[in-house]
């Protein structure tokens, strides 16, 4: 019983920097059921969406995973150098 036990939990900043990483790693998961949206919509003359309404949406979804994977990217980046700064 006297010896120490090892803490089960991590240090926050490893903890955040881990589900960071994570959601860099869903990101084309997270695409791919974004960019399976438009085949749920209606088509046709009654009122569905048109093609040219489903491409818009697809290349806006493309640019906006880009740019978010990018700013999570910096992110990680920038906890990785603080981390490294911090050690050594």
């Amino acid at each position: 019983m006297s010896k120490r036990q090892s803490s089960v939990f991590l240090q926050r900043r490893n903890y955040r920097r881990r589900r960071l990483v994570d959601l860099i790693r869903m990101m084309p998961v997270i695409g791919a059921l974004l960019w399976a949206v438009p085949l749920l919509w209606p088509t046709g003359e009654d009122g569905g969406v048109t093609t040219s309404k489903a491409l818009v949406y697809v290349f806006l979804v493309w640019f906006g995973l880009v740019v978010v994977t990018a700013l999570l990217s910096r992110l990680a980046l920038t906890a990785q150098v603080d981390e490294n700064l911090k050690d050594g």
